[in-house]
């Protein structure tokens, strides 16, 4: 419906994908919405964003609600707002403030349920959302302030951030341990990059 780049796309249980935000033709940050239906082969609208906002996060947790998080707006900057979006009424509600605003960071649902935001503009700090309680607390710091950098959650629980940019591009890894709340250094990729992507395969090798 509407030209967006540097949005988000998200794959809702009912097997419609919701996309939202971004940054319209001329560099605009966006609050439009909408859904895909595979099933039709159409996009039909979506309830706005309560803030307009892109390079965000979308994340979509155990409720079947989605979290965005962060972003960059036109006006303010930095965004450290979030929100969640209720696919059963087509609806966007307040969902707390980041510790700190962010933008180009990354989002990880944990098997506990909540969701690791890491790093971001030149940031080394990282936070924990909690859906059951609607709010946000500190994380342990990444050893390294990165971001459009790639998260990947492990099989044992802990997340893998590789690489991203910081005043250059990194070769540098790290892993999240939430048992511990800490960061530790996972080796060096052969080759440092940012915007990159990040696959888990099934033989738990990224």
């Amino acid at each position: 419906i509407t030209a967006r780049a540097i949005h988000t796309a998200t794959l809702l249980p009912s097997g419609q994908v919701l996309v939202a935000g971004g940054a319209d033709t001329g560099g605009n940050a966006l609050a439009s919405a909408e859904l895909y239906d595979p099933a039709t082969n159409t996009w039909s609208a979506a309830g706005s964003l309560t803030t307009a906002r892109d390079v965000h996060t979308a994340t979509l947790l155990p409720s079947g609600q989605v979290l965005v998080a962060g972003g960059y707006n036109d006006s303010s900057g930095f965004v450290a707002s979030a929100e969640r979006y209720d696919p059963a009424a087509n609806t966007w509600s307040a969902a707390g403030s980041l510790t700190t605003a962010r933008y180009g960071h990354t989002a990880t649902l944990l098997p506990s349920g909540q969701v690791l935001v890491a790093g971001g503009d030149y940031l080394t700090s990282a936070e924990l959302y909690d859906p059951a309680t609607n709010t946000w607390s500190a994380a342990g710091s990444l050893t390294t302030a990165r971001y459009i950098h790639t998260a990947t959650l492990l099989p044992s629980g802990q997340v893998l951030v590789a690489g991203g940019y910081n005043g250059g591009v990194l070769a540098s890894a790290e892993l999240y341990d939430r048992a511990t709340n800490t960061w530790s250094v996972a080796g060096s990729l052969i080759t440092a990059r940012a915007i990159h992507t990040a696959t888990l395969l099934p033989s738990g090798q990224v």
